[in-house]
């Protein structure tokens, strides 16, 4: 009888909990048995791990093995447990010294030649395993993923012989040394907007202060071609923000190394189910908002989604995070995305073209709208109408300011607000805004105005008064004046009804 004990992870949605790979030889008929809550995924590594270790010229024994993964009561998925799982059957055989398996962590796939592939949530697990002290040995495929966690020691291996040969001393794998990721970040130029520019200075103004934005007008007009064009107008991600980012995207399994510090920008189909934007699943995993965090998520056609879809996303966008319970498993994923949506202001969408070509009822036009809620569209900061342009008007029309001016326009207003406040406007709470926003006399006369007339809600008011605090930090001015807050009213007042 014989027992080897090492370390992997587990994935938890975004934490990594370590989990103790226990193995345990004994005598009787040969038998394979696997316990400790895992799935599919993790039972069928049973003949992916036989195979390895005899293609590996490995003996595979002939005895009673029992694998546990501790703790029990935590689920275990993916295929990252088979590598632990070869190395203990080894260990506990006498096939290598039990004792080289200290100080290490281990996480890979085995293909039945006993290769690693890569692993989901790599960056998620390099990310913990950073602050325990041990070495982490992964697929090499993983490394470049993995090394972007500062603080670790990363020993990639391309095979089980490698690992094995490094923990019996033959051959020592060398810590990766990969050169640091500098891919260049592009995004598509604002220059390539031709006229709109009201439409151009609510992108700005909602890059500055990180306000949601929802843009409406006939098919055409360049609502998509704007929203495209809002990531390269945000600063440039810190550390912090990039491994946020990076770990969720690596826990879904879609982060590439080359987009490191690249601005996320989904824009998922409208007929995408709740689950798919919000998260979610008998295992829970990241959705749309947690994948577009600390970026973009684009929503086009608004009303065509779901409304079970759309009502979901009034706690996130308040809250920046989204919690998926289910009846065995919970999970909290961040969610701090800056929405940007765009309708068309009829089912026809011509309402309101030169042209008169639209020929929709005004019941037609009212049950169309009435798919957004009040609630929802009062969770929106700014609501701007992109019109058709005369094809003279856009022939006519000046090249406009490239993505590089207005981005340090708005970098200079972000660094003043997290200077002065420690945060984006639109995270400002009602306390910060009565102590970060209050306008002067002047705007609080007019300010009073437009809440009478346009029966603006509280959480309406305090929009205005972010938006308002955003545009005065465009303009390099300390205080909020009746000219900041009339065009942060005006920013409302764009889908009639809605307000």
């Amino acid at each position: 009888m014989s027992l080897a004990l090492l370390k992997s992870r587990a994935l938890a949605g975004m934490q990594a909990p370590e989990v103790i790979v226990e193995v345990h030889l004994a005598n009787g008929l040969p038998a394979f048995t696997l316990v400790g809550l895992p799935d599919m995924e993790v039972r069928e590594a049973r003949d992916r791990v036989r195979a390895a270790l005899q293609t590996s010229q490995f003996e595979f024994p002939q005895r009673r093995i029992t694998v546990n993964l501790a703790p029990a009561d935590l689920p275990k998925e993916g295929g990252c447990f088979d590598l632990p799982i070869a190395l203990g059957i080894l260990a506990a055989s006498g096939q290598i010294p039990a004792e080289a398996l200290a100080g290490y962590e281990f996480a890979g796939e085995l293909s039945l030649t006993g290769e690693l592939r890569p692993v989901r949530g790599a960056l998620a697990l390099a990310r913990q395993a950073a602050g325990s002290g041990r070495r982490l040995i992964l697929p090499t495929a993983n490394a470049a993923e993995a090394a972007l966690v500062d603080g670790l020691v990363l020993l990639p291996a391309a095979s089980l012989l490698d690992v094995a040969a490094h923990l019996c001393g033959h051959t020592p794998l060398a810590p990766y040394a990969g050169a640091p990721l500098l891919a260049e970040v592009s995004y598509p130029d604002l220059a390539d907007v031709k006229g709109q520019a009201p439409a151009r200075r609510a992108l700005e103004v909602a890059a500055a202060g990180r306000h949601s934005l929802l843009l409406f007008g006939p098919p055409g007009t360049g609502k998509s071609m704007l929203a495209q064009r809002l990531p390269g107008l945000l600063p440039p991600m810190d550390d912090v923000e990039a491994l946020e980012s990076a770990a969720i995207q690596s826990v879904d399994g879609s982060f590439r190394p080359e987009r490191w510090r690249q601005r996320p920008w989904r824009s998922p189909h409208h007929g995408a189910s709740v689950a798919a934007i919000v998260g979610g699943g008998s295992t829970p995993r990241p959705g749309e908002i947690s994948l577009a965090h600390q970026g973009v998520l684009f929503l086009d056609e608004l009303p065509e989604f779901d409304r079970r879809v759309l009502e979901a996303l009034r706690e996130p966008l308040e809250n920046g995070h989204i919690t998926v319970s289910r009846a065995a498993r919970r999970a909290d994923f961040p969610a701090r995305f800056q929405l940007v949506a765009a309708m068309n202001p009829c089912p026809c969408g011509y309402l309101g073209h030169p042209d008169g070509r639209c020929r929709c009822t005004p019941d037609q036009v009212a049950r169309y709208r009435g798919k957004l809620s009040g609630p929802l569209l009062d969770r929106i900061d700014l609501l701007l109408e992109v019109p058709a342009l005369p094809a003279a008007d856009l022939q006519a029309a000046p090249a406009g300011e490239p993505t590089a001016a207005v981005r340090e326009r708005v970098a200079a207003a972000r660094a003043v607000q997290q200077a002065r406040q420690g945060k984006a406007n639109a995270d400002l709470g009602g306390a910060e805004v009565d102590r970060w926003c209050r306008p002067d006399a002047a705007g609080v006369n007019l300010l009073q105005t437009a809440i009478a007339r346009l029966g603006l809600s509280a959480r309406g008011y305090h929009r205005i008064l972010r938006v308002a605090r955003t545009i005065a930090d465009l303009a390099g001015r300390p205080d909020v004046g009746a000219a900041h807050v009339a065009e942060a009213v005006q920013s409302r007042r764009g889908l009639p009804g809605t307000v």
